[in-house]
């Protein structure tokens, strides 16, 4: 093989594997975890209630993340509007389901301590 023609081969695998990266990177939005643990608010200390809502604050914060990172994907076309609906619906319901239960456990805290 020439030397020429070896080195179309090199930038050619090059150019496909920067490609290929930049593809696989631009279309991974990573659905946050829910937190694994809400303290029960009859019995929880309130360390525990301040860690968990520091927990909970960063779930959303993440959340959010992702829907603004399916929105990106969208306007570049990577995934369509059902799906892009579909997992913006999931991640949304997801957070209100968790942020109830431990809105609950708050309020079971709150009246403990009042």
């Amino acid at each position: 093989m020439s030397k020429a023609t070896t080195t179309r081969i090199w930038v050619s695998a090059l150019l496909l594997a920067a490609l290929l990266y930049s593809l696989s990177a631009e279309a991974d939005c990573v659905l946050p975890a829910p937190p694994s643990h809400i303290p029960d608010g009859s019995s929880a200390s309130p360390q525990e209630m301040l860690a968990a809502v520091r927990t909970f604050k960063q779930y959303n914060d993440d959340v959010d993340e992702y829907t603004k990172c399916l929105d990106f994907q969208r306007r570049r076309n990577l995934i369509t509007v059902d799906m892009l609906e579909t997992s913006r619906s999931s991640a949304l319901n997801t957070l209100a389901t968790i942020v109830g239960r431990f809105n609950e456990q708050v309020r079971r805290f709150k009246a403990r301590t009042t």
